[in-house]
């Protein structure tokens, strides 16, 4: 039964009361309209009668409670009114149905049980637009990441192709530089007496470290362009377009290419020691899945363990955060013949009880800081359960951090 906040007289408040208590509803009771409305706002009622027949109850009251009040703009209201009373504009604007005076206890009754209906009707109409706006977000969010994918896609291919002839050619340098650097030693030895002007130059030029450190430059310049490839590879298996569909995934790789999307994130800060990544993966299958949905689901997660530990150091006084070692676990094992799992830990402070009960929502907002990673979790949530099917669980402990595990089937049924 519902809980009915009465605005009355005294001898109306006495039938009111009689008739809804014997069904089980809980009357609250108020003289005049400013009472009615301190009580609304302290026992948020489910529907309100409003004696529109008292004469220390004016329309004007009524109005101006319903105008003022947001919170009372949206509660049922059936307005008790005279039958020289009645007046239907001033109906549609002030309340949502009417009893004619005197009250027949079954009509009352019904506009009750209608209003508890039409109030019922309206929460699952708001819930409804809530997720119908979700959705729609959703459906933005999945758009955004497949362009933003396709652009970094594009923009990697074009780095490729320049860093792929640089690559090559240093190949060619290396084994010219060898080469030359062989013939001058030959000459070396071949020359006994060199005149003064190629002594200086020797000099000049400390042809021996020169010698030595163009090999290493070039050496080093072969490293720093196959590190750029290998980024260049990794950003491109990351975007991959899910617009082909299902496809075969191997996650270790997905995984691997995340990390290394977020490396630049772990070395140490002020504040802060190296995050060790530690990494225990299991013989895997590939799976079916939309590929770079998983690769941003990885990220998010992966992206909120870095913040937590963040947060976690700068929440420990000077001495524990020297001794505080961040460490990010990540294991993959295959769960049945038809299931596989992935394990994202952290050694940070563990979640609070309004983070646990409302982490995977959309629109909750916690701290500044760990905002876009909270977002980032709910369509992760999103991704792995709604999309493919999977589940997302999270176990939180004090002094033991945080653990997500993601379940996902090996094939799309």
């Amino acid at each position: 039964m519902g809980k009915i906040l009465a605005i009355a007289d005294a001898l109306t408040l006495e039938v009111l009361q009689e008739f809804l208590s014997g069904e089980g509803h809980q009357v609250i009771v108020a003289p005049d309209a400013q009472s009615g409305l301190d009580l609304a706002e302290q026992t948020s009622p489910d529907l309100v009668i409003f004696d529109g027949t008292s004469p220390q109850i004016e329309w004007l009251d009524l109005y101006r409670m319903r105008a003022d009040n947001s919170e009372f703009g949206t509660i049922y209201v059936i307005l008790l009114a005279a039958s020289d009373q009645f007046d239907s504009t001033k109906l549609d604007v002030l309340v949502d149905d009417f009893v004619l005076q005197p009250i027949v206890k079954q009509e009352l009754l019904g506009r009750v049980r209608g209003g508890f209906r039409s109030r019922q009707l309206r929460a699952q109409l708001e819930r409804s637009h809530q997720e119908l706006q979700q959705f729609h977000h959703r459906i933005i969010e999945n758009e955004k990441m497949s362009n933003l994918g396709e652009l970094v896609s594009g923009i990697a291919h074009e780095i490729n192709n320049p860093i792929t002839f640089i690559y090559s050619n240093l190949t060619h340098i290396q084994t010219y530089a060898n080469d030359l650097i062989e013939l001058l030693r030959m000459y070396q030895k071949q020359l006994i007496n060199p005149s003064e002007e190629i002594l200086q130059k020797q000099q000049d030029m400390d042809v021996e470290f020169l010698l030595d450190d163009f090999l290493k430059i070039v050496s080093s310049m072969r490293t720093g362009s196959d590190r750029i490839r290998q980024i260049i590879l990794s950003v491109q298996e990351f975007s991959r377009s899910d617009r082909s569909g299902w496809q075969l995934f191997d996650v270790s790789d997905g995984l691997e290419n995340t990390l290394l999307l977020l490396q630049h994130r772990l070395p140490a800060r002020e504040g802060r020691r190296d995050i060790k990544v530690v990494k225990d993966y299991g013989n895997l299958p590939q799976i079916e899945c939309y590929a770079g949905q998983l690769n941003q689901a990885f990220l998010n997660i992966m992206s909120y363990a870095i913040d937590a530990l963040e947060e976690s150091s700068q929440e420990l006084n000077e001495s524990e955060a020297i001794n505080f070692k961040p460490v990010i676990l990540i294991r993959t094992q295959v769960v049945s013949g038809q299931r596989i799992a992935i394990e994202i830990a952290d050694n940070g402070i563990a979640m609070s009880e309004e983070i646990k009960t409302q982490i995977f929502d959309r629109f909750f907002v916690t701290k500044p800081a760990m905002d876009a990673s909270t977002i980032g979790l709910a369509i992760s949530y999103d991704i792995i359960v709604e999309q493919h099917k999977g589940e997302l669980k999270y176990f939180s402990q004090a002094g033991k951090g945080t653990q997500f595990r993601i379940e996902l089937p090996q094939r799309h049924s």
